[in-house]
């Protein structure tokens, strides 16, 4: 039996688009220096595993950007762009673990979980993702 989240309140909502080419670039540019900046040891563990990391790559910037967007904070002194990592459920969906800086601002936003969805091509990544009080 497939099992969703209970519905609830949106409060935020948040899309981003990025051309896969351009995490390519930077990876080849700047390698373990942008990763360590912008992905969590999770989400390098993940993409690192893949075949095409960089696509694995582009759809977690989005995922970041997409949730930044949630929050009408952008990367920055609210959030880091490592607050947000992404990582799958049991039936492979995308999921998202906050630390505790974006913890609390979900909280002072009346949130209470983070809802997303992932897509990508080979030279295009999406996110959408929602802010929901249960």
């Amino acid at each position: 039996m497939i099992s969703l989240p209970p519905g609830g309140i949106l409060i935020g909502l948040g899309c981003d688009l990025i051309e896969t080419e351009r995490i390519h670039s930077v990876l080849k540019r700047h390698g373990d220096r942008f990763l360590k900046r912008v992905f969590t040891e999770e989400e390098q563990a993940y993409c690192n595993g893949l075949k095409f990391p960089h696509k694995h790559y582009a759809a977690r910037w989005a995922a970041k950007e997409a949730v930044a967007k949630c929050f009408t904070t952008g990367i920055g002194e609210h959030l880091e762009w490592t607050s947000v990592s992404v990582y799958h459920g049991s039936r492979h969906e995308p999921l998202v673990r906050l630390d505790a800086k974006a913890t609390a601002l979900l909280a002072e936003v009346g949130a209470t979980h983070v809802m997303l969805t992932l897509s990508h091509i080979d030279t295009h990544a999406m996110a959408v993702a929602a802010l929901v009080r249960h």
